[in-house]
């Protein structure tokens, strides 16, 4: 699909904005920048590894006028599709006691939806911001699950425990439960801090404002 697609921009002249993920970088807690090396742990990143490889390769042969957008793992509202939306907020929702992966004091950066929409569209209505690769603004006040948990219990007024799924649980489980399976070769990056730097694009940027993880809590919980 994404030769195809380079292809097809390529033979049209037709510029591509590309929303990528993280799953390539290493789940390590050095901070992740736009120039962190490749070192996927896994099938999700290699494939995602060669997807963006395709795409760089093309835009230094100047094949295709492209920019890169790469986001963290997704919060956010209404049907958001991510771990923690699932784990966390969702059930929190429903009245359930959340789950956290591997470690509750690890800090998080994840990226609020609405967010990494509004960037991209920024990004890609930017001209001198073609032929790059750009980390789509996150919350610089980085909070792991327990802070998040504490935040969710304020907005609600409600006093919110949560339960630790550690390893061992996915190991087990993966061999039953499809969906912790796919997630299992993401777990390293659940047992460390996860440091997803978008300094780039605040500098560039200014004034572009990012929701805070208080106000996204609040805005999931209570509307």
């Amino acid at each position: 699909m994404m030769r195809n697609v380079i292809d097809a921009c390529a033979e049209h002249g037709t510029k591509l904005v590309f929303f990528d993920n993280t799953y390539m970088y290493p789940g390590t807690p050095t901070p992740q920048t736009e120039s962190t090396a490749f070192a996927p742990g896994g099938r999700k990143g290699r494939v995602r590894g060669q997807i963006a490889g395709m795409l760089l390769e093309a835009m230094r042969a100047d094949r295709v006028e492209a920019l890169i957008g790469r986001a963290p793992e997704f919060y956010g509202p209404g049907r958001t599709k991510s771990y923690t939306n699932s784990l966390v907020f969702d059930r929190i929702k429903a009245g359930k006691r959340p789950f956290v992966p591997v470690d509750a004091q690890a800090k998080r950066s994840l990226i609020w939806t609405p967010d990494a929409s509004r960037a991209l569209a920024l990004l890609g209505n930017t001209p001198d911001a073609y032929g790059q690769t750009w980390h789509l603004p996150v919350d610089p006040d980085r909070r792991s699950y327990a802070q998040l948990i504490e935040i969710a219990g304020e907005v609600t007024g409600r006093k919110i425990g949560y339960t630790v799924l550690p390893m061992l649980a996915f190991r087990l489980g993966r061999r039953f439960v499809k969906p912790l399976d796919e997630m299992f070769e993401l777990l390293v990056r659940y047992r460390d801090d996860n440091i997803f730097d978008s300094s780039k694009f605040a500098a560039r940027f200014p004034g572009f404002q990012v929701t805070s993880y208080r106000e996204g809590v609040e805005r999931i919980l209570v509307g």
